[in-house]
């Protein structure tokens, strides 16, 4: 952390890259209240990284909602393991043989 911004680095599973995300200390502080949203949810490595930053805002995290999770991979456990409420709007079990299997039809 520096003096005018929170840091952390955070690695994109879909496109295997690292990188480095900076919020400026001017929007982010401990009155805030954070809801994380991410298009797709598979290592969760994306929401811990966001959720790092709001921890070191001294901010509360609402939860995280996320459009697509990967529920074949171990972001959801990862995130409710570090004490986050989870909400998903499409829940994939599966992507084998170029199908799309959702949550429920398995």
């Amino acid at each position: 952390m520096t003096d005018g911004y929170y840091e952390t680095s955070i690695h994109s599973f879909t496109k295997n890259k690292t990188s480095t995300v900076i919020v400026s200390k001017e929007f982010l502080s401990e009155e805030d209240t954070v809801l994380i949203i991410d298009d797709f949810l598979a290592n969760g490595d994306a929401s811990l990284g966001l959720y790092d930053i709001a921890q070191q805002a001294n901010a509360k995290t609402a939860g995280i909602g996320i459009v697509v999770e990967k529920s074949f991979q171990n972001g959801h456990q990862r995130l409710e393991e570090a004490g986050l409420t989870v909400s998903s709007l499409c829940k994939v079990a599966s992507l084998e043989g170029n199908k799309v299997t959702l949550v429920g039809e398995e």
